[in-house]
């Protein structure tokens, strides 16, 4: 029987994979994001439901569960590169609402209609394992989303439930060609040069593929992982 799946942040990168993996795999998937012509990209013929909402938005957040939703993937998120003395509260509260508030409300709105058997999957990155010196929005939010998760966990465990999340290292997507990009433009670097740099901290020296954190997410939900509950699932080629 075909579950319901509502991808969050799905038009594009690593949201358009995993929205695509689960439609193709014969999944009911609805995919949201704040510009159609992207979710439409995303679709192209696979059958999802795409519907525009911005994941800090409590009332479009609440509109999108106007139905139960057996997985629920957290993916939408962002922020911007930055030292602490150069932030400023504006990017601050913007990274924190995207990636913490987001998932709050995502998730919470899910608990209303989710019964058991349902997955719970928030995308947290390595920055919920780690710090960056020039990441500390984007790291405490994602910091914060991986404690959102271990609570979740221990709420519905008892329910039949289970809350997840995945933490990738650099992903190869238009935001890791992006990153790539500024460290070209910041160090005068070429682009192969810029990328080693990008790619570090990784020990197998490479960007991540998207599939590889896809098929981290379709283990989470399915029922070989249903005792797999408050779980941080490191996608980073042993970085963490």
């Amino acid at each position: 029987m075909s579950r319901r799946v509502l991808v969050t942040g799905g038009g594009s990168g690593i949201g358009r994979a995993i929205a695509r993996a689960f439609a193709e795999a014969g999944e009911h998937v609805t995919i949201t994001g704040r510009r159609m012509e992207a979710l439409e990209e995303t679709d192209s013929g696979r059958g999802m439901t795409c519907r525009v909402a911005d994941v800090t938005d409590e009332a479009q957040v609440a509109a999108l569960f106007d139905a139960p939703f057996d997985v629920v993937i957290a993916n939408a998120g962002g922020g911007s590169a930055g030292k602490l003395r150069s932030l400023t509260l504006a990017d601050w509260n913007a990274t924190l609402a995207v990636n913490l508030t987001g998932t709050f409300l995502t998730f919470r709105e899910a608990l209303r209609g989710m019964g058991a058997g349902g997955r719970l999957i928030a995308m947290a990155s390595t920055a919920s394992l780690k710090g960056g010196a020039t990441i500390p929005a984007y790291a405490a939010a994602k910091h914060g989303v991986l404690g959102l998760v271990r609570s979740v966990a221990l709420e519905v465990a008892k329910k039949g439930i289970t809350c997840n999340a995945v933490c990738p290292g650099f992903v190869d997507t238009p935001l890791a060609a992006q990153a790539v990009g500024a460290v070209q433009e910041r160090f005068g670097l070429s682009e192969d040069d810029a990328r080693a740099q990008v790619v570090a901290d990784n020990p197998m020296a490479r960007l991540i593929a998207p599939e590889e954190v896809v098929a981290a997410v379709i283990f989470l939900a399915s029922p070989a992982a249903s005792m797999v509950n408050g779980h941080a699932l490191s996608v980073s080629g042993g970085e963490i």
